[in-house]
């Protein structure tokens, strides 16, 4: 076999190959012995398939399977001559070139090579970092709102009338030209008053009425109301309030301590103020991070940690990014695409410098989190994919299977592996009393979220 093999930098290299046809012609058999010992044809007992038969049922199978074990061997051959093992091919190699001449094949493709990465910059890379400390307002904003939320509905007095925050249970019917329509009924139905449950105008409806007391009201359902066939619709509502209950006022002391801390022994108000701070200070450090830092360390990243990239795995990202565009884009720019091949080109090449910084970040990150040993259990994407699923009420199961199908848990994995080690890093510098303050929080990370 003819080859040549040249690197170009440490993570690319080229190789030029001339197999022979004869080469490729003496994998036949084998390959076609293979086969004979799976299929079943009519009138031969398995196994005992004649070869001729095989080979002229099965030539393109044969073909393709023996291109397959020749380009195997070129490329094993290549990283032979490069002294480079398998564990350190990046992606698959892009054939450039793979034509059949009277005796031999002309096989020329870009290898891309795990590359060489020096971290001795990160620290450079690294924002500084301060976190706003939560002031005593802001402390005692959030025990009003445990009292408030921590408080139980009790059944108010029969002259209230009902207002913003009170449990109101209710029977309704809703009526588009004088009839019934889907959705618009309920029985013994319970909202919190002011919490946007239900349209405005509908809680507004409801304001200043008495336990017994009925009612009617004419609606408009907004113009992008969700259910299509209600959106602009007017509607006349009949409505019975058979309860209100309202939230029976806790005192922020060493009780309200014990009903939030409960898996505390000796859960205090002193306590419950330290846990409320070392909240607030974890929510303003992830907004700070998530709005600014993080991006602004990606960015140091990009421009100070140097070193080559496998143009191989540039071009698989760029082909995922247009793809992805594609599905954004309005059907007249699709058509526009599918019938230019130089628009197409043109528009696959603008994703080149955002395919680029992805894939550098996306080795930086990895190489970060083997040296920190930070990483993410399969357990952990799971319960994240069940969360967006409750969020977004969607079926978890479903959406998990989803997921697996599109082979996008890993893409969820390496987000987060992301996320943590970019927060490790910012986190490390953060001043030594703030530092003090979230080892005091790790603790009790897992016991008892406040807020």
């Amino acid at each position: 076999m003819n080859l040549e093999v040249k690197k170009i930098d440490t993570a690319n290299a080229r190789l030029s190959a001339k197999p022979s046809v004869e080469d490729l012609e003496k994998r036949y058999d084998k390959i076609a012995q293979k086969i004979a010992q799976k299929v079943k044809i009519d009138g031969f007992r398995r196994g005992k398939v004649p070869l001729s038969l095989v080979k002229t049922r099965y030539q393109a199978q044969i073909d393709q399977d023996a291109q397959e074990e020749m380009i195997q061997e070129v490329l094993k051959n290549a990283l032979k001559e490069l002294g480079i093992e398998t564990k350190d091919l990046i992606g698959s190699p892009n054939f450039t070139k793979f034509e059949k001449k009277d005796v031999h094949f002309e096989i020329e493709a870009d290898i891309g090579l795990k590359p060489t990465i020096v971290l001795d910059k990160i620290k450079e890379c690294v924002p500084s970092v301060g976190v706003e400390i939560p002031n005593e307002e802001k402390i005692n904003e959030r025990l009003k709102q445990l009292a408030k939320d921590y408080a139980k509905f009790v059944d108010a007095d029969a002259q209230r009338k009902a207002q913003n925050d009170d449990k109101l249970t209710i029977d309704f019917e809703g009526f588009i030209d004088n009839a019934p329509f889907e959705g618009g009924k309920a029985e013994n139905f319970t909202l919190i008053l002011g919490n946007k449950q239900m349209l405005e105008d509908f809680e507004k409806a409801l304001l200043g009425m008495q336990a017994s007391e009925e009612k009617e009201f004419p609606l408009t359902f907004p113009s992008g109301y969700h259910a299509e066939h209600l959106a602009g619709k007017e509607a006349l509502f009949k409505v019975k309030l058979r309860q209100i209950q309202a939230r029976e006022a806790l005192e922020i002391n060493d009780e309200l301590a014990k009903i939030v801390l409960a898996n505390e022994e000796n859960a205090t108000l002193k306590l419950l103020k330290e846990r409320v701070e070392g909240q607030l200070f974890l929510e303003n450090k992830a907004r700070l991070y998530n709005e600014e830092l993080k991006e602004k360390l990606i960015e140091n990243l990009d421009e100070k940690i140097v070193f080559d990239l496998p143009k191989t795995i540039i071009e698989q990202e760029m082909d995922l990014l247009f793809r992805n565009a594609l599905y954004s884009m309005q059907a007249e720019e699709v058509k526009s695409l599918q019938e230019s091949q130089e628009k197409a080109k043109e528009k696959r090449e603008s994703f080149r410098n955002d395919a680029t910084k992805s894939v550098k970040i996306t080795f930086i990150i990895d190489a970060l989190a083997k040296e920190e040993k930070i990483g993410v259990h399969d357990n952990e994407v799971f319960q994240t994919l069940y969360y967006e699923a409750m969020m977004t009420g969607q079926n978890p199961e479903s959406l998990i299977e989803q997921y697996r199908k599109n082979n996008m848990l890993a893409a969820v994995k390496m987000a987060m592996i992301e996320d943590r080690v970019l927060a490790y890093l910012l986190d490390k510098n953060l001043p030594k009393e703030q530092q003090e303050i979230l080892e005091k929080m790790r603790p009790n990370a897992q016991k008892t979220q406040v807020g």
